[in-house]
């Protein structure tokens, strides 16, 4: 059995697989000031549940990074593999510096080679990456503010406005403020995820191409669009448990 662990910037997500399916997956939000000691009291009634022998992590937070494999080490005496220079990951990166990709893009890249040769990929995490592939190449990408980054930029710049829930507005033009705001963050995600694919598709020249969507309000955001986009809950975890595939030691 192996744990998969994804360390974003908001969120961590954990996941056993047993190489075949991954299994039930754990959602924590992301602790930048946790010692290993913490973060093992923290997890060890989650990581008790399963017996597990290996470790691979994803991560866009170093100090996180540290301090899990530090925790896996002391406490399972499991050295983690953390993708990165030295990692096999089975996708060629052409872009003007590849140090600076981050794990999880490599790691979308690996899940949605899964299933389809070319693909665009909608990942609507902290920030909303839209990520093009195609053969095992990743050929960039466009970064934007997430979803809940701009929902937390409008509260805080703008003292009358509360804060809302993620949910589908019944209305484009509403007529109450928190109504407004679900429509203006929701909606107008929504269609720049729309106008997104749409100039990425122009540029590459291709109509017909699989989108894939990933990250946490991907449920919220791409039933609402009005381009054919496939939801893929697990892409990021689906990649990287095919990276650890690729780095098994026989």
């Amino acid at each position: 059995m192996v744990l998969l662990v994804d360390v974003g910037n908001s969120n961590i997500v954990f996941a056993f697989s047993n190489l075949e399916k991954i299994n039930k997956s754990y959602r924590i939000k992301t602790l930048t000031d946790k010692t290993s000691d913490e973060y093992y009291i923290l997890l060890k009634s989650m990581l008790d549940t399963c017996k597990f022998e290996s470790v691979i992590i994803s991560s866009v937070v170093p100090v996180v990074t540290s301090a899990l494999k530090k925790l896996f080490k002391s406490y399972y005496d499991i050295d983690s593999i953390i993708v990165g220079p030295g990692v096999k990951t089975g996708v060629q990166l052409k872009v003007d510096d590849p140090k600076t990709v981050g794990a999880d893009i490599i790691c979308d890249c690996s899940g949605a080679m899964i299933y389809s040769d070319e693909a665009i990929i909608v990942d609507l995490g902290t920030a909303t990456k839209y990520i093009y592939v195609k053969g095992n190449v990743f050929y960039g990408c466009s970064i934007a503010p997430g979803v809940s980054i701009s929902m937390k930029a409008l509260i805080s710049n703008a003292a009358l406005l509360p804060n809302i829930e993620f949910t589908e507005p019944k209305r484009v033009i509403a007529t109450n403020t928190m109504a407004c705001m679900q429509s203006g963050v929701i909606l107008g995600s929504a269609s720049q995820v729309d106008g997104m694919v749409d100039r990425i598709k122009a540029e590459i020249g291709k109509d017909d191409i699989n989108v894939y969507a990933t990250g946490g309000l991907s449920g919220v955001i791409v039933p609402l669009c009005k381009n054919k986009i496939e939801l893929k809950p697990d892409l990021t975890l689906e990649g990287l448990l095919a990276i650890y595939k690729k780095n098994m030691v026989a």
